[in-house]
């Protein structure tokens, strides 16, 4: 059967399109159109969803180092600060408790709404409900206090009795944790819960490893914020005059064993701090982010299950070095940028229909994603599951290293 020019390039572009290969078709006045081979197509984008589903989410290309293969933490994630994206994480949306990270998103709160300068006279009603056991900075009732130094006070010493006083400079305790509540829906985390403003365990009150991350950005772009977690050490006021000036002062060390390199925890090159927790019930938890070559990254650990004290830093620093080793080989698994306007869910989708359930108007560009259908396995999400025994969070934190050293 001999078959017209025309039919041949219609059963051309059939195959090519059977097999996943895009053509272009250029207009040929001698009669004869020629089919071209596209450029690559690029990687789909991430599905918003994915992250929602258990287990470990990376999009490796050739060349990628592996993972670490000693993380015991019960949820982590690496994110690219700068672009937002996502480089490799395990149960990032999995609700757990977050405790003085929670101070991340009472600072991106309460910073933007008080005065930077100027002084505060601390109150014993400010101070009356500071959790039983809290770690504190050392404020004292009727002490005339610069603003500056309350807030060192919460990200270095992780004072809850900043927060108490902080929060109610911010017109309250209940206010300000609506105020944060609000805050964490604009900023796309949908995880969180909050109850306590300083991270001090209390019913109900979660956070994930995907909305710390999202708080640590954020933050990140706050210059008080930021100069505030990364300092190191700070003199403290013990006594202060009206004007809220010292008449002698007493040292304060950030918590960040990664930023201070105390307690044999080696300092990380590059470190810019952010923020570390712990209590009975959420165990270590942190969110830091480093600097290298030009690159910033930003890592959220969640209570590891082995190691110690400590584990918590060494399980960051291994990903940390991953994340920076692996920049340029990986296509991201999500993002931390805030969700377009019209994505309408509130809350996890179901994992049965993660993938058909989303509305069409999401702005995540389903069209792309449906078409590159063809070409999916060169873009398989690895999924590994990790087979822990199965712990209550917090059951096996260990002792806190610090004596007074609680949320």
């Amino acid at each position: 059967m001999i078959l017209s020019p025309s039919v041949r390039r219609l059963l051309s572009c059939a195959a090519a399109l059977a097999a996943g290969v895009g053509v272009v078709f250029t207009p040929s006045f001698a009669g004869a159109a020629r089919a071209e081979p596209a450029p690559p197509r690029a990687a789909a984008p991430p599905d918003p969803a994915l992250l929602y589903r258990p287990g470990v989410h990376l999009r490796a290309r050739q060349g990628v180092p592996a993972l670490p293969d000693d993380i015991s933490a019960l949820s982590w994630l690496v994110a690219d600060a700068g672009s937002g994206d996502v480089l490799a994480a395990h149960d990032a949306h999995l609700g757990l408790p977050p405790a003085s990270t929670m101070k991340t998103l009472f600072a991106l709160t309460a910073l933007p709404r008080l005065p930077r300068t100027g002084t505060h006279t601390v109150t014993d009603e400010e101070l009356a409900q500071v959790g039983e056991g809290s770690s504190l900075v050392g404020l004292d009732p009727g002490r005339t206090y610069q603003i500056a130094d309350l807030w060192k006070g919460v990200f270095l010493s992780s004072g809850n009795d900043a927060v108490h006083v902080l929060a109610a400079m911010n017109g309250g305790w209940a206010q300000t944790a609506a105020q944060m509540q609000a805050r964490a829906r604009a900023l796309g985390a949908r995880d969180t819960h909050v109850v306590s403003p300083d991270g001090y365990d209390a019913d109900g009150q979660v956070s994930s490893a995907y909305d710390l991350a999202v708080f640590g950005r954020a933050g990140l772009a706050d210059p008080d914020f930021a100069r505030y977690a990364a300092l190191a050490d700070a003199p403290f006021p013990g006594d202060t005059d009206a004007a809220g000036r010292p008449s002698w002062t007493y040292g304060i060390e950030n918590t960040n064993r990664l930023l201070t390199g105390e307690d044999g925890v080696e300092r990380y090159p590059g470190i810019i701090g952010i923020k570390n927790g712990y209590t009975s019930s959420a165990g270590f938890t942190l969110v830091t982010a480093a600097r290298r070559g030009g690159r910033t990254l930003l890592v959220t650990v969640m209570n590891p299950q082995q190691g110690g004290a400590f584990a918590v830093y060494d399980e960051a620093r291994a990903l940390l070095d991953w994340g920076f080793a692996a920049a340029g080989r990986v296509d991201p698994v999500g993002s931390l940028q805030p969700p377009p306007a019209k994505f309408t869910r509130t809350g996890p989708p179901p994992v049965a229909a993660a993938t058909s359930s989303m509305e069409p108007e999401t702005g995540y560009a389903w069209s792309a994603v449906l078409l590159a259908g063809a070409g999916a396995a060169g873009t398989a999400v690895y999924r590994l599951r990790r087979r822990l025994p199965h712990r209550k969070p917090g059951s096996n934190a260990g002792p806190d290293p610090d004596a007074s050293q609680r949320d």
